[in-house]
């Protein structure tokens, strides 16, 4: 069974093509307009996606080697997200499936995330599923394929948001989260000790915006040759204040729930010191932890297609009435 996924939730413009368990393309086009701007504009990333659309699709069904008569399904991101970006990819989706009587099924964009391990062939259920981007910092239950129940979620800036308003005030460029991994790995993570926030408190949520204005606080307080001459030791106790924070929730969850597998997904899980503590966590207490490949851990279409297939396979229905909800949630 064939399923072709349209992923257009915010700064990616992504169409993939999947066979059942395998991968056969999966184009993403990422918005590089937004970098002038230090963050994602939603109007033009609207335009970007209008476009960028019809190519993609054409480039993804090339690559994928098939054309559209060979596909069962399609299924696009419906929130959460831009309200702008989504529509793009929606009416793009209802074009294509009304022209070609194809079924269509609206897919949870959290839901796509956790889909994004689905390719690495482990068993992925149960587990307690972390979701880390720059939008979301959320933790799930999932007992079962297509069951998910929120255990805690950030209570204010999620941890990649975090990252990009660091790396904003050091003047650094956007997307921040790659640019601090990279500069943070020749630092020592004990150089100033950031709070961890919330780590003492008898729930799962989250808080990140501490972490951020203590980051803000101590680069007032210093002078710009001090903040240069230190700039990978700060961003590096940053990074460590971060993963902490992450792995603290985790390992409470793990205790309590007794769930001894871990799923992470979003553009945050590609950070290498996020992995490393993680693995190192793993290892010591018998947990494992599932990473997707980098390429999966940014939005894309891959996995938007695998959660819509898995949809499909399960009620053979479409819907291509499907709207956009910017607020969606993951019940």
């Amino acid at each position: 069974m064939i399923g072709l996924g349209i992923e257009t939730s915010c700064d990616e413009t992504s169409v993939a093509v999947i066979d059942q368990d395998n991968i056969l393309s999966n184009v993403i086009y990422t918005q590089e307009i937004h970098t002038r701007y230090g963050g994602v504009v939603p109007e033009l990333a609207s335009r970007e996606h209008l476009r960028k659309i019809v190519p993609t699709y054409r480039e993804a069904l090339q690559l994928a080697g098939i054309g559209i008569e060979k596909v069962n399904c399609v299924s696009v991101t419906v929130g959460p997200g831009l309200l702008g970006s989504l529509l793009v990819g929606i009416s793009f989706a209802q074009g294509l499936c009304y022209a070609n009587d194809i079924p269509l099924i609206g897919v949870n964009h959290l839901e796509g995330h956790f889909f994004s391990n689905y390719f690495s062939g482990k068993e992925l259920v149960p587990s307690l599923f972390l979701i880390v981007s720059g939008g979301h910092t959320h933790l799930y239950s999932v007992p079962e394929w297509g069951e998910y129940h929120l255990l805690g979620r950030t209570r204010d800036d999620a941890a990649g948001e975090a990252y990009d308003k660091v790396a904003k005030a050091l003047d650094l460029p956007y997307p921040g989260g790659p640019v601090v991994d990279d500069l943070a790995k020749n630092g020592n993570p004990g150089f100033i000790k950031f709070p961890r926030a919330m780590l003492q408190q008898d729930n799962y949520d989250f808080s990140f915006s501490g972490i951020k204005t203590a980051v803000v606080y101590y680069l007032n307080e210093h002078s710009r040759e001090e903040i240069q001459d230190n700039l990978a030791h700060i961003l590096s106790s940053f990074q460590e204040a971060v993963v902490d924070s992450l792995l603290g929730k985790l390992a409470q969850a793990v205790s309590e729930t007794a769930i001894h597998r871990v799923v992470l997904a979003g553009g945050v899980s590609a950070n290498s010191r996020l992995r490393h503590k993680l693995s190192e966590y793993g290892q010591e207490n018998q947990v494992e932890i599932i990473f997707p490949p980098p390429i999966l851990c940014t939005d894309n279409a891959a996995m938007t297609a695998a959660a819509g297939l898995f949809r499909f396979r399960k009620n053979k229905e479409g819907d291509i009435s499907v709207n956009a909800n910017p607020r969606l949630k993951l019940m």
